[in-house]
C-alpha cells in the first residue's frame, strides 16, 4: 500500500482514464479497450508508467463500483481517510464523465470527483434518475448545468470541465464562446485542456485566467494511460490533497503540465472531409476549403481559440505553471514494443524513463540514436507534423 508521507514531495498524475469493461465483462465505455479495467488501470499506473495519482472517470457505473468493492474486500486496495483508494504506490480518485447539454447549445463533457466510494454511489442514485444508462461511460444527464454542479459540490466533489477546446463535445469547442454561458464559474475547481491545446493558447481568454489547468491522457486503452499527465506537489497522493492542490492551497499545487505539442493533437489544426487537406496557415477563418472548395470543415483547436479570443495576443498569468512538451514514448520512431519492454525491465517506469535516468544510461540499453530520440523527445525539441480532423499528428520522419 501506500507509504507514509510526511513533506511536500512531488507526484505524477493522470485523471482521465476511461474503463472500457467491468470485471464481468460489461461494457462501459463502448470505444475503451476490454482490458481496461478498475484492477488493470490501477496495475498498469503503479508498475508500468509510475503514476502516482490515476483519476478514473466511469466510476458513477454500479458495474465498475462492484469491482471497486471486490478490490477492497479481498484486500488488494484500501480506502483512504482523505479520500482515494491506495493500490501499492497509486492513489485511484473515482470520478465521472458526463454530457451536458443545454437549450440551444452543442453539448460538453464534465469531469466530476468524489472523495470515496459511499458518495460516488451516492451520486449514481441521483444520476439514474436523470440519465438513459447510467452503467455506460459520458452519458447525458437531463438536468440543467448548475444544478449538476450544485449536486457535486453539495456532495463534497469538484467539477472539471473536460478537453475545454476539442470540437465535440466539449465547453468552447462546441457548447458556448464563453464557459460562464453555460456553467456557473464560481463551481468549477480547474479545466481540462485537451491533446491539442497548450497553456498558452488558452491565454486567449480572459476567464481562464483565474483556473488551474490539467493535462490528461483521456486514454481509451492502458498503453494510453500517461501520454499527458501533471506534475502536483502534495503531502500525499489522495483526494484532499489533490484538492488542495487546485486551490493553491498551503503550497500544495500543480508544479508543471505535460503534455503533446498540440501539432500532435487529433484537432489541432482545421480539416477538410473532402480531400483530407489538414489547412495549416494563419488565416483559417474560412467556410470552404481553399485547395478544393469542399464546405466539410472540422474547425480546428487554434483556429476556433482565436476566432472566440477576447484579447489580441495570449497572455498567460504568472501563477499558472510551466508546460512541458513532450513526446510519449509510444510516438518515438524506431522505439519498437521490443525495445520499450526492454528499457522498462532495465529502468522500472515510463516515467523514470523520461524524467530520472540520464541519456547515456539509456544509450547503454538502446544505444545512442534511440537515446538521443528520448531526450529531445524529453525537451519538447522532436520536429513534429501538425494533426487535425480526428487524425494525431506525428513525429517528422526527417528530423533535419
Amino acid at each position: 500500500m501506500t507509504a507514509a508521507y510526511t513533506e511536500l514531495s512531488s507526484f505524477f498524475a493522470d485523471l482521465h482514464i476511461h474503463i472500457g469493461r467491468t470485471g464481468k465483462g460489461e461494457p462501459v465505455k463502448i470505444s475503451g479497450s476490454r482490458d481496461l479495467t478498475f484492477a488493470n488501470i490501477a496495475k498498469e499506473a503503479t508498475e508500468r508508467k509510475g503514476i502516482h495519482l490515476v483519476g478514473i472517470i466511469d466510476c458513477h457505473s454500479p458495474g465498475v463500483q462492484d469491482d471497486i468493492r471486490a478490490s477492497l474486500e479481498c484486500g488488494e486496495m484500501k480506502e483512504l481517510k482523505d479520500g482515494g483508494i491506495a493500490y501499492k504506490n497509486t492513489t485511484v480518485l473515482l470520478g465521472s464523465e458526463l454530457e451536458i447539454r443545454e437549450p440551444g447549445m452543442g453539448p460538453a463533457h464534465l469531469l466530476a470527483f468524489f472523495p470515496d466510494l459511499e458518495t460516488i454511489t451516492s451520486f449514481t442514485g441521483w444520476l439514474e434518475k436523470r440519465m438513459k444508462n447510467v452503467t455506460l461511460s459520458s452519458q447525458r444527464v437531463y438536468a440543467p448545468a448548475k444544478v449538476l454542479q450544485e449536486e457535486v459540490y453539495a456532495r463534497g466533489g469538484i467539477v472539471i470541465p473536460a478537453h475545454i477546446f476539442t470540437p465535440h463535445r466539449s465547453v468552447y469547442g462546441s457548447c458556448a464562446p464563453r464557459l460562464a454561458d453555460v456553467l456557473d464559474p464560481e463551481l468549477i475547481s480547474a479545466v481540462e485542456l485537451g491533446l491539442s491545446a497548450d497553456s498558452e493558447m488558452a491565454g486567449w481568454i480572459s476567464e481562464l485566467d483565474k483556473y488551474t489547468i490539467l493535462t490528461n491522457s483521456d486514454a481509451h486503452s492502458l498503453g494510453k494511460i500517461g501520454r499527458e499527465y501533471n506534475q502536483l506537489i502534495l503531502r500525499e497522493p489522495s483526494y484532499r490533497e489533490f484538492e488542495k492542490a487546485l486551490q493553491g492551497a498551503e503550497g500544495r499545487m500543480v508544479g508543471a503540465n505535460y503534455g503533446l505539442n498540440p501539432r500532435l493533437g487529433k484537432y489541432h489544426r482545421t480539416y477538410c472531409g473532402g480531400c483530407s487537406y489538414i489547412i495549416d496557415e494563419s488565416d483559417t477563418a474560412v467556410d470552404r476549403c481553399p485547395y478544393c472548395g469542399s464546405p466539410k470543415l472540422v474547425r480546428g483547436v487554434l483556429d476556433r481559440i482565436i476566432s472566440i479570443a477576447d484579447r489580441p495576443v495570449p497572455i498567460v498569468p504568472e501563477h499558472r505553471p510551466p508546460y512541458h512538451y513532450q513526446v510519449p514514448l509510444e510516438f518515438i520512431p524506431g522505439l519498437g514494443k521490443a525495445k520499450l519492454e526492454l528499457l522498462l525491465r532495465t529502468f522500472g517506469t515510463e516515467m523514470n524513463i523520461l524524467h530520472r535516468v540520464p541519456e547515456g544510461e539509456l544509450a547503454v540499453v538502446v544505444g545512442d540514436e534511440l537515446a538521443g530520440k528520448i531526450a529531445a523527445a524529453r525537451s519538447g525539441t522532436l520536429l513534429l507534423e501538425s494533426g487535425g480532423g480526428g487524425i494525431y499528428g506525428k513525429v517528422a520522419k526527417s528530423q533535419t
